[in-house]
């Protein structure tokens, strides 16, 4: 099973040579791993040169872009930036973070899962943050969500889905999409990949109404959005943010922005979330 990955990388020198050291010592290497060099000012580019002179399978690719880090649009096309300089003969193409430390056998393992359900579209293992001297789970989802840090997708199910959308909420939407398909997803506990740096550590502050945005986006409507919005600022432990998603759903209806979903989509999307929502309640 070919495994091509790409790697999104914006002043990454204090963690990058890690994750190219997990990458390189998997059971299953990888046939392909592209780092994209988006806009860094630190050494991130050379480390990767340095990997790449060594393995044929790593090579580097530069981009400039701002300087913020705003989640969304900015990571997904400094990864098309890597995946257009692709072949197409992958059979699972990753989307990795710059700042995770992979088991050893952890492309082994998504490819075990892959051959074993040809509707599998989906499979990851789970983030871990250091905690004192502890490895511990980095609990801001469900466990059946996979993180945007580690996405790995069959190539017929990434095709399916209409790729990765640039903007903020491309990693849930990305799922409700490959479920509006009927492709299958899997989390496995066993496999606990190490996250360097946690999620959102580095976001602008510009960024505050993008997940608001991102739920207008998927059409998810009011209700939904404001039980999702609740939900969120609530295991973030911040209640400011609830005022913040709320703000940004208005704004994207105000500035009627694209939708990322289509109308048929977004019913099957809200048929999806009122059908979990409505679950815990038994």
């Amino acid at each position: 099973m070919n495994f091509y990955i790409v790697i999104p990388a914006h002043n990454e020198e204090t963690v990058i040579q890690k994750t190219l050291e997990s990458l390189v010592a998997q059971t299953l290497p990888a046939k392909q791993i592209v780092v994209v060099n988006d806009h860094s000012t630190d050494k991130t580019p050379s480390i990767v040169e340095t990997f790449a002179a060594k393995h044929h399978n790593i090579k580097l690719v530069n981009t400039r872009s701002s300087d913020k880090h705003i989640p969304g649009a900015k990571i997904i096309n400094a990864f098309y930036k890597g995946y257009d300089t692709l072949d197409k003969h992958y059979d699972v193409i990753c989307k990795f973070d710059a700042d995770l430390i992979f088991p050893k056998n952890y492309l082994e393992q998504l490819a075990f899962h892959f051959n074993q359900n040809e509707r599998l579209g989906m499979v990851a293992g789970f983030c871990y943050i250091k905690k004192d001297n502890d490895w511990v789970l980095e609990n801001l989802t469900r466990k059946d969500h996979i993180r945007g840090a580690l996405k790995a997708y069959r190539k017929a199910c990434f095709l399916d889905i209409g790729k990765l959308k640039p903007s903020m909420g491309w990693d849930t939407v990305d799922e409700l999409l490959a479920k509006y398909y009927d492709w299958e997803l899997l989390t496995d506990e066993s496999l606990h990949v190490k996250h360097l740096k946690p999620t959102g550590i580095s976001y602008n502050k510009a960024s505050k109404y993008l997940q608001g945005e991102a739920m207008y986006k998927m059409r998810y409507g009011f209700f939904i959005t404001l039980i999702s919005a609740i939900k969120l600022a609530y295991k973030k432990r911040n209640f400011a943010l609830f005022k913040d998603y709320i703000s940004g759903y208005f704004r994207g209806k105000r500035h009627n922005l694209e939708q990322l979903v289509t109308e048929d989509q977004g019913r099957f999307i809200r048929q999806l979330r009122w059908k979990g929502m409505l679950g815990k309640l038994k």
